[in-house]
């Protein structure tokens, strides 16, 4: 073989080579751009969690959007809202004697709200997370913290943590109560008939009001 036709040869390998890394760069780039619009804080939250390994991090997102991306959430009946409803009101009440307790019992009521709607049982915690990472990735975090704040003394034995750690939990938590707890979604999914951009940034209270949840006559006890 004459020494042209090697370097020709050479050449078209490393122009296929090249071809195809630029393909797969793009391929990837393109996914990772859907799984950062689709998940939003919760990717970041990912990626941190493995270090910064994005490749890792993505897998593992793509993984729960192929077990969980085809679940339908059941819509609840209106009485059940409504119960729904009045349970989140006894448990912001009952955080300002008993906060620890409160948060259990957010803990609690949002894994059985999640699974009234359709999502895995309260009992799989960590495939009910998943799967409400992969429809309300904007809210989960709240989920994800008061279930520490419940389960993490309970292993360690430790004080865990203290009260106003608690109320932000419990504040932040009520984002995916009220999503979970809404009327089925219309159109693209965004927000609800007669909702504003300000009612999705803070989620209204269950007696109706759109300002954020504070304790407003007596601050809570420590517990």
């Amino acid at each position: 073989m004459s020494t042209g036709v090697m370097i020709a040869l050479i050449l078209i390998v490393v122009a296929v080579v090249a071809v195809t890394a630029v393909l797969a760069l793009r391929a990837r780039g393109t996914h990772g751009g859907g799984l950062k619009r689709r998940f939003g804080p919760e990717y970041e939250r990912t990626v941190a969690g493995y270090d910064g390994d994005v490749q890792a991090a993505e897998r593992e997102l793509t993984e729960r959007v192929e077990r969980h991306g085809g679940l339908r959430e059941r819509p609840l009946e209106p009485a059940e809202r409504e119960r729904y409803e009045a349970r989140w009101t006894a448990v912001q009440e009952r955080f300002v004697d008993s906060p620890r307790e409160a948060v259990a019992d957010a803990d609690r009521l949002i894994a059985e709200l999640a699974g009234a709607r359709g999502f895995p049982d309260g009992a799989r915690y960590e495939e009910q997370l998943a799967a409400l990472s992969v429809h309300h990735a904007d809210h989960v975090q709240g989920y994800r913290r008061v279930h520490r704040v419940v389960v993490v003394p309970a292993k360690t034995g430790s004080g865990g943590a203290g009260t106003e750690e608690m109320r932000e939990a419990l504040v932040e938590a009520r984002g995916l109560f009220a999503e979970l707890v809404a009327p089925a979604r219309q159109g693209d999914g965004r927000h609800r008939p007669g909702t504003t951009p300000d009612d999705r940034r803070t989620p209204a209270r269950p007696n109706g009001h759109g300002t954020p949840w504070a304790f407003t006559r007596r601050q809570a006890k420590g517990s």
